[in-house]
């Protein structure tokens, strides 16, 4: 009797996990878009302008990119000089679909800024100068989590008292992905306003990609690279799902993919015009766009008109401004009307997910 009492119990088991691994797959084969409303297997794209504030350069390619591009998002670097006018200036442009480039870091040598909480309350998040440390690695190192949450709590709260209620949070330099505590900071920060946070935690296909470029970069300069090798699990990535979850449970929108490196295109010749720059960089987009996989995805870019003075700031100019050229492409356009792809913000992203509340 106890042997039957154990095989009985044995296949009860076996059918609970069953159906629960089913459930999993299930639920794993259902992408964050299906889940937000938009039909199955439909790639759902938010071409999403970052450093908005840093520059008046930076504030006119992002509203270029806007009004007469395809770009449906931006964030803004509030810490920064030209946050402010981007700000009052966006209230006479109609409804912009901006959010908060959470900064925590100031990585030009000649153009600084500093954290908004002040030194007696981040002090661990202020350089020797005053500013923001200038890497990632340095910010984790010397700042703590609870310094990190009141910092970026002054950059939400400094848009809120401008009277702009921000329609998302992500992360320059992506550094509150760089420590555990961090990202729990942000994430919690998103939860307590409200604020959708950028975070993917679907199949992250294209964020593979940009991951393990670095890495595929290093290997081939050492001699090491081998086509289809095997690379290094990037722990995030696997992560990514458990924390995806998490996020949508507290009633945050989440991502199905992100690509970050549309600053690395560059053609693959020794010289090059703007004109050919800006043409390779729409031939990249298509190609990402491609290879895609069904769901929502943000693809960041970095629209900047390129001037004599923003090359004081930095030698990113001219990629800047091939990025604003892409996003201001008629094939460009016309390719993401002709796959059927669908443009989105992340105000309508957070609408729908509301719904699902009601």
């Amino acid at each position: 009797m106890k042997a039957t009492t154990q095989v009985l119990f044995s296949i009860r088991s076996l059918l609970a996990l069953s159906t629960l691994l089913f459930t999993a797959s299930a639920l794993q084969a259902q992408t964050y878009a299906e889940k937000l409303g938009w039909p199955k297997d439909k790639k759902v794209v938010i071409f999403h302008v970052d450093d908005a504030g840093m520059s008046r350069e930076s504030n006119a390619g992002t509203f270029r990119s806007l009004a007469g591009g395809i770009a449906t998002s931006c964030s803004v670097m509030m810490p920064c000089p030209w946050a402010g006018t981007f700000m009052r200036e966006s209230k006479d442009k109609g409804p912009i679909d901006a959010g908060l480039h959470l900064v925590l870091t100031s990585e030009w040598k000649g153009y600084r800024w500093e954290p908004l909480a002040g030194k007696s309350l981040v002090p661990g998040l202020h350089d020797p100068e005053g500013s923001f440390w200038p890497t990632v690695e340095q910010v984790v190192a010397h700042a703590s989590p609870e310094e990190v949450y009141i910092e970026l709590k002054a950059q939400i709260e400094r848009a809120l008292s401008m009277g702009i209620r921000p329609t998302h949070l992500d992360s320059h330099m992506g550094t509150v992905f760089a420590h555990p505590k961090f990202l729990e900071k942000y994430i919690q920060l998103g939860a307590e306003y409200e604020i959708p946070v950028m975070f993917p935690g679907g199949n992250n296909v294209l964020l593979e990609e940009c991951q393990q470029a670095p890495i595929i970069k290093k290997l081939k300069a050492e001699g090491k690279y081998t086509e289809g090798m095997e690379l290094p699990k990037i722990e995030i990535l696997e992560q990514a799902p458990a924390i995806g979850r998490q996020v949508w449970a507290m009633g945050l929108p989440v991502l199905d993919d992100l690509h970050t490196m549309s600053g690395e295109w560059r053609p693959e010749v020794a010289d090059f015009s703007p004109k050919e720059h800006a043409e390779y960089k729409v031939v990249q987009f298509k190609r990402i766009l491609d290879k895609m996989q069904p769901g929502l995805a943000m693809i960041i870019i970095h629209s900047t008109m390129h001037t004599e003075n923003f090359d004081t700031i930095s030698a990113s100019g001219k990629s800047r401004q091939a990025d604003l050229d892409a996003m201001l492409s008629s094939d460009l356009q016309a390719f993401i009307e002709q796959e059927g792809i669908i443009l989105t913000t992340w105000r309508e992203v957070m609408e729908r997910r509301k719904k699902i509340n009601e």
